[in-house]
């Protein structure tokens, strides 16, 4: 399976395209790495599993989601996440995305 390269990045602020909520990146796949039994019950657009899926603190949620590509865009007036993983995960959020405390890999 061949990689493509992601689009969006690390500590950007994302919109979901489909569900309509904000959250920021805070990890990417180069494509999927769920289980078949979870694409089946979840991703019911069928996104494209060798295309980049994200891994998404959600704005104003407890919850994180995985997220393929297709179904993301950078949000037109990024604002601050707040998640309650977000100050353990990042540094400072410039005004425009988040810088990462560390590499998680």
């Amino acid at each position: 399976m061949q990689e493509k390269k992601s689009k969006l990045h690390i500590g950007q602020i994302i919109q979901h395209k489909l569900f309509n909520y904000t959250g920021v990146i805070f990890d990417i796949d180069p494509n999927f790495k769920g289980t078949e039994e979870w694409y089946e019950q979840v991703a019911k657009s069928s996104p494209p599993k060798e295309s980049p899926w994200y891994h998404v603190l959600v704005d104003e949620a407890l919850h994180t989601t995985y997220v393929a590509e297709q179904n993301l865009e950078p949000a037109k007036n990024p604002q601050k996440v707040l998640h309650p993983l977000a100050d353990a995960l990042f540094q400072e959020f410039d005004g425009k995305c988040y810088k990462l405390r560390q590499k998680i890999h």
